[in-house]
C-alpha cells in the first residue's frame, strides 16, 4: 500500500513540475513557441495522466491482492486456532471422564472400607469380650489355688522362682568348677611338660638350602679342559651325571646345577676326582661318574642305617633306608629333612611317652613321615600321599601308612598317633633357627603379608613382626566393631593360607582402640 502512494505522489510531482515548466516556457517563448509549447504540454499532462491512471489501476490492484492474501492468513490462522481449541476441549472432556470415573471408583472403594471397618470393630468387640471372660476364669482359677494353697500368687511365683535360681546355680558352678579345674589341670600339666622336655632334649641343625653346588678350580686354565674340544667334556659330563655345568666369568669355580641332589653330589664328587687327576676325556668321565654313583649310594644307605639305628627303630625295608638315606641331601627352606625327620621321631616318642601311647611307633611314624619328598622330583602329587603308598608298598602296618598320609591334611587324621604326627613335624619345623629363606624371599613374603592385611576395608595400618611369624593389623574403631575384629582376623588368616607359602604358621592380630585425649590448661 505505501509503494503505491508513493507511486501516486511521484507522479502527481512529475505532473506538477511539467505544468511549471510549461508555464516558464510560456513566458520566455514566442507566441508560435508558446503554441507549439502548449501543445506539447498539453501532450505532456496528457501523457502523465494516463500514466498516473495506469498507475493508480495497477497499485489498486496490488491493494485488493494484498487485502486478499490477509484475508487468506487471517482465515488460515482462524482455522487453526479454531481446530487447536476443539482438540484441547476434547481433551479437558476426557480428561473429566476419567475424573469422574475415578471419583466413582474412589466411592466404592470407601463403602468397601467402611463395610470393612464394620467388620473389624465387630471382631473387636467379640475379642474383647472373649478376653474379659477369660480374663475372668483365669482370675477365679487363682483365687482358688490362693485359697487351696494358703500364699497368694506373688508369693508362690517368688518361692518357685527362688527354688529354681537356687537349683540352676549350684548345678551350673558346680559344673562350671569341675569342667575349669580339669581342663586346666590336664592342659597345664601336658602342655607345659611336653613342650619343655621337647624343647630341652632336642634342637635339630640346619642347614642352608641349596640348588647348586659350586666346584673351586686349582686355575681358570682348567675350565677350557673341562669344557674340552668343541664342548665333548663338558657334554659327556651333563650327559653321564644328569644335571647342568654352568662355566661362566666366575674366577676359579665351576657350578654345578641340577633339581636332584643325589645327583648333583654324584656330579660334584665326580668333577672334583677329574679334576685332580687330569685326565679328563669322555671315557674316564664315564669311569668316575660311576664309581661317584657307587660311593653316593653307600653314603645314602650308611645315612639311612645311621638314622634308624640313632631313632632306634628296627625291621625297616631295605628301600625305605634307601629312601631315608637320599633325604640327606634334601632340604626344606634350609632346613636338612633327614636331620628334620629325625628330629619329629625324637618329638613323637617323647610325646606318645607322656600320653601313653606305643613310643616306637610313634617314632618309626615321625622317622618316615617325609619319604615322599625322596621321589617328590619324579612322581606328581603331595609327598605325603606319595610317602603314605610307599610306606605301604615295602609293608609297614596301616596306622604308620595313615600318620605318613595325614601329616599335611591331605588325608583327615583319624588316631591320635596322625594327630601326634601333624603336632611333631610343626614343632620341628616352625623352631626358631630350623629353618631360613634367601633375603630376597624374606623380605617379599614380608611385603606380601603387609599387603594382603591392608586390603580388607577399614585397615588403618599392619605391620609384620618376629620375622614375619605374626602380623599386627591396626583398624579404625568407628567402622570395626569388636565383633567385627574378630572375623576380619579369621578372614585375613584364611586369604593368607590361600595365597601364600610358608614354613610353620603366622599369627595374625587384629588390635581396635579408642583413644581420648584431653588438655589440662
Amino acid at each position: 500500500m505505501q509503494m503505491d502512494i508513493l507511486l501516486i505522489v511521484m507522479v502527481l510531482i512529475a505532473l506538477a513540475i511539467g505544468v511549471f515548466l510549461g508555464m516558464i516556457l510560456k513566458h520566455k517563448l514566442s507566441e508560435s513557441t508558446v503554441a507549439n509549447a502548449k501543445v506539447a504540454a498539453e501532450q505532456i499532462i496528457a501523457d502523465a495522466r494516463k500514466e498516473s491512471e495506469t498507475v493508480l489501476k495497477e497499485a489498486t490492484i496490488q491493494a485488493k491482492d494484498v487485502v486478499l492474501q490477509a484475508k487468506d492468513d487471517w482465515e488460515k490462522e482462524a482455522r487453526e486456532l479454531r481446530r487447536e481449541i476443539q482438540g484441547q476441549e476434547n481433551r479437558l472432556q476426557q480428561k473429566e471422564e476419567n475424573l469422574d470415573r475415578k471419583l466413582d471408583q474412589l466411592d466404592q472403594r470407601s463403602n468397601e472400607l467402611n463395610k470393612k471397618e464394620n467388620q473389624l470393630q465387630q471382631q473387636n468387640d467379640q475379642l474383647n469380650k472373649k478376653t474379659a471372660e477369660i480374663d475372668q476364669l483365669l482370675a477365679d482359677q487363682h483365687a482358688q489355688l490362693e485359697k487351696i494353697s494358703g500364699m497368694s500368687g506373688e508369693q508362690a511365683k517368688q518361692q518357685l522362682l527362688d527354688s529354681m535360681l537356687s537349683e540352676a546355680k549350684h548345678d551350673a558352678a558346680k559344673s562350671i568348677k569341675q569342667i575349669e579345674d580339669e581342663a586346666r589341670e590336664i592342659a597345664d600339666r601336658k602342655a607345659k611338660m611336653i613342650m619343655a622336655l621337647a624343647i630341652q632334649r632336642y634342637a635339630g641343625d640346619f642347614v642352608a638350602e641349596k640348588t647348586v653346588s659350586v666346584v673351586p678350580l686349582p686355575s681358570d686354565e682348567m675350565k677350557g679342559r673341562i669344557i674340552g674340544r668343541e664342548g665333548r667334556n663338558i657334554r659327556a659330563i651333563e650327559a653321564a651325571t644328569g644335571i647342568d655345568l654352568i662355566i661362566d666369568d666366575t674366577p676359579e669355580a665351576v657350578v654345578i646345577s641340577g633339581f636332584n641332589p643325589v645327583r648333583r653330589e654324584i656330579a660334584r664328587i665326580a668333577l672334583e676326582r677329574l679334576i685332580a687327576d687330569g685326565r679328563i676325556h669322555p671315557a674316564r668321565i664315564e669311569e668316575l661318574v660311576e664309581k661317584a654313583g657307587e660311593e653316593v649310594d653307600e653314603a645314602i644307605r650308611e645315612a639311612g642305617e645311621q638314622a634308624t639305628f640313632d631313632v632306634g627303630v628296627h625291621g625297616i625295608h631295605p628301600e625305605i633306608i634307601k629312601l631315608l638315606g637320599m633325604l640327606r641331601y634334601r632340604t626344606s627352606y634350609g632346613q636338612n629333612v633327614l636331620v628334620h625327620s629325625i628330629e619329629v621321631a625324637f618329638l613323637c616318642g617323647m610325646m606318645a611317652s607322656e600320653l601313653g601311647i606305643n613310643v616306637k611307633q610313634a617314632k618309626r611314624a615321625g622317622l618316615l613321615h617325609d619319604i615322599g619328598k625322596a621321589v617328590s622330583h619324579e612322581l606328581e602329587g603331595s609327598h605325603a600321599v606319595n610317602g603314605g603308598d610307599l610306606a605301604r608298598k615295602y609293608g609297614e602296618s596301616a596306622k604308620i601308612v595313615h600318620a605318613i598320609s595325614a601329616h599335611h591334611e591331605d588325608e583327615k587324621p583319624d588316631t591320635v598317633l596322625a594327630i601326634l604326627v601333624q603336632a611333631a613335624d610343626a614343632l620341628s619345623g616352625a623352631r626358631p633357627g630350623a629353618r631360613r629363606e634367601t633375603l630376597e624371599t624374606y623380605v617379599k613374603r614380608l611385603r606380601d603379608l603387609e599387603q594382603i592385611g591392608t586390603s580388607f576395608g577399614g585397615v588403618t595400618g599392619c605391620f609384620a613382626i618376629q620375622a614375619g611369624r605374626e602380623i599386627r593389623v591396626m583398624v579404625a574403631s568407628e567402622e570395626i566393631s569388636d565383633e567385627q575384629s574378630h572375623v576380619l582376623a579369621k578372614d585375613i588368616a584364611h586369604k593368607i593360607e590361600q595365597e601364600m607359602t610358608y614354613p610353620g604358621q603366622i599369627r595374625v592380630n587384629v588390635i581396635r582402640e579408642t583413644r581420648a585425649v584431653e588438655y589440662a590448661k
